[in-house]
């Protein structure tokens, strides 16, 4: 059952959050069948007066994964490829990569190690923020390392995956991956404020907001915590986070690489739920990939499918969403269409002292505002898991 919405209550729960967490800027756009509303707190970059807005430009991290596993699914529509080819058939001298599908890249099962795990990865990041990566390169990354499990039997989010269903779609679809997303999903939609830039593209388009992150990548690419004396010190300002906005994201494109608007993703989310990227039978097949990440998690734990992840919160309240994370930002999107409610939630801190993605961590106090049966807290709580 949903709440009646008080923009007032709303705005202040979300600013004393976001102060409470560190976060330099916020947005909330929220869309029930009560109407619209929105939370714009703090500032686009520290040290001046520059609210945020629904139309930002921000780095949307792993919500990427979305559109690229649309971009697998509408081709195996069309027939060219199958959800059940091995990797192999596409890519070469990937770790048992015959008995790999590309269906458990999607849902990752694949087993492959997560290349964004790897320490060197992201000493490398933090070096040289303005190298430009090649998909081979994170890839390499990977394949030094054994695979984690056999294919098919865990879960576990992995990068890698996507990475590798990135150079299958632009093998199959004979153009470059944001050619791809440009013409297949978000000239249809309409999304005209949303891009996956070229590899040596660094910036973000104006309007947009600088990305904050305190430490180093290994904070934003790992669950490494922060120590005892870094809290303390950023919960005394006396430590600043570090300007990530232009460091270059090619190391993400497949994976993480997309720029958009708050605007934008609300309609990407719900447009992708509600059928309007996939037929009638793939949309079924979308639906149907869900599968628990956690076998002992119950039947209210968290699911993953192609590209897509799924969460009943109470009996009346169940969303279809994703979220993303990296170096700067950390966003989240959701759909419930049970209660025709989306939300898109970003933040330009990656995560707070606590070392909570942000974006999530703000999730329990906004979904109190909505619904009326939750239990959870109403202090930010990582809830549902990150996806990074």
């Amino acid at each position: 059952m949903l709440k009646p919405i008080d923009q007032a209550a709303l705005q202040a729960a979300v600013d004393a959050a976001a102060k409470r967490m560190l976060v330099p800027g916020a947005v909330v756009l929220l869309c029930t069948p009560q109407g619209a509303y929105t939370v714009l707190s703090g500032t686009l970059q520290r040290g001046a007066q520059q609210p945020p807005a629904t139309g930002t430009h921000f780095r949307i991290g792993s919500n990427t994964k979305t559109m690229t596993a649309a971009t697998i699914l509408l081709l195996a529509q069309e027939g060219r490829l199958k959800l059940s080819d091995p990797i192999s058939a596409y890519v070469p001298n990937v770790p048992n990569g015959q008995n790999i599908t590309l269906e458990q890249l999607l849902k990752m099962r694949s087993g492959l190690y997560n290349y964004t795990n790897a320490p060197e990865f992201s000493v490398t990041l933090d070096a040289d923020p303005a190298k430009v990566w090649t998909p081979q390169e994170v890839l390499d990354i990977a394949f030094q390392r054994p695979p984690n499990f056999a294919p098919g039997t865990e879960y576990e989010y992995d990068n890698t995956n996507y990475a590798l269903l990135g150079l299958v779609a632009e093998k199959v679809g004979g153009k470059p991956l944001g050619e791809q997303f440009t013409e297949r999903l978000y000239r249809p939609l309409g999304l005209g404020q949303t891009l996956l830039p070229a590899p040596e593209d660094a910036t973000i388009p104006d309007p947009g907001a600088h990305g904050y992150l305190y430490g180093g990548s290994a904070h934003a690419m790992t669950d490494a915590p922060y120590p005892a004396d870094m809290q303390a010190a950023m919960r005394a300002g006396s430590v600043e986070p570090i300007d990530y906005t232009n460091q270059n994201p090619s190391y993400a494109t497949a994976a993480g690489g997309a720029i958009s608007t708050a605007e934008n993703i609300a309609v990407w989310i719900r447009s992708l739920v509600t059928g309007k990227v996939l037929d009638a039978d793939m949309q079924q097949r979308w639906l149907d990939s869900l599968q628990a990440e956690n076998p002992d998690g119950g039947p209210n734990g968290q699911r993953y499918g192609y590209g897509i992840s799924y969460q009943r919160f109470s009996p009346d309240a169940a969303v279809y969403f994703h979220g993303g994370e990296m170096p700067g930002f950390n966003s989240f999107m959701g759909y419930d269409p049970d209660n025709d409610v989306t939300l898109v939630v970003w933040t330009n801190l990656t995560v707070d002292d606590d070392s909570r993605p942000t974006a999530n961590a703000l999730l329990p106090t906004i979904l109190n505002q909505i619904y009326a049966n939750l239990d959870l807290p109403t202090t930010p709580d990582p809830s549902p898991t990150p996806t990074r």
